[in-house]
């Protein structure tokens, strides 16, 4: 079942220890929005998917930023979120690794899922066989005999 959250508030997110963001809810004007990004829209054609996804992430992040918590300047200094430093923050390996699986993937996995969909046991895949296990048995029938 689809749940659906009607309150559509913003929720934190832990990206590294003591390092967390309030981010927007990832909706479809957002993402949205973001394809349109004039960063998004200017890749070359050549633009590896490495580059189009980090551009994407950036791109989604400077949209989809509220606030952060453990975030500062080279002196240590709080630091508030910018587009500079969002960019520069996503650059740190871990943080993109943990904003692409906490924020990302959950708005993707629903993608995914409405292209899976389970074996009918009265249709078709009912009466299928395995047939990566027939085709094993008999080439090990053929050899034997």
């Amino acid at each position: 079942m689809l749940t659906l959250d009607l309150t559509n508030a913003p929720r934190w997110h832990d990206l590294a220890p003591g390092v967390r963001v309030q981010l927007r809810p990832l909706t479809t004007a957002l993402m949205v929005a973001t394809r349109s990004d004039p960063v998004v829209e200017s890749l070359p054609e050549e633009a590896s998917d490495e580059e189009r996804a980090v551009a994407f992430a950036k791109a989604l992040a400077r949209r989809a930023v509220l606030v952060w918590e453990g975030i500062g300047d080279a002196d240590g200094n709080p630091l508030d979120p910018s587009p500079d430093a969002i960019d520069a923050l996503l650059d740190i390996w871990p943080i993109f690794e943990a904003f692409q699986l906490t924020y990302v993937s959950k708005g993707l996995l629903l993608e995914q899922e409405k292209n899976v969909s389970a074996l009918s046991p009265t249709g078709p895949s009912a009466g299928a066989s395995a047939t990566a296990r027939v085709a094993k048995r008999s080439a090990q029938t053929a050899r034997r005999g």
